[in-house]
């Protein structure tokens, strides 16, 4: 298992818009897809509150390259994200690390 860390920066006041999108469409295409989220969370506090993290948990680097390019390319992702950023972009930043766990994580 490997895990995915995201880390979006949304443009100020975009944070709502964001989580929205996640809430009301893209987590659904995800199971459409078989992406597994890892969790996510929100810097409430400090220059950070514009700002979304979150896990995506893959069986392997194929396995991510297949299910989210799948995603990637879906026509309900597509329109589900140009109807979000409608009243303009959501974000400024993404970052994006892949990570596997050691043989004394909690996390296997």
């Amino acid at each position: 298992m490997i895990y995915e860390l995201r880390i979006y920066d949304c443009l100020p006041g975009r944070l709502p818009a964001l989580l929205n999108r996640f809430a009301e469409h893209t987590l659904a295409i995800w199971d459409k897809h078989g992406i597994k989220q890892g969790g996510f969370l929100h810097h409430n506090r400090g220059r950070s509150s514009h700002r979304l993290t979150y896990l995506i948990a893959w069986e392997s680097l194929a396995d991510r390259e297949v299910k989210w390019k799948a995603f990637t390319t879906d026509p309900a992702w597509i329109k589900a994200r140009d109807e979000s950023e409608r009243d303009g972009q959501i974000l400024s930043n993404i970052s994006n690390q892949l990570l596997s766990p050691t043989a004394f994580s909690a996390v296997k």
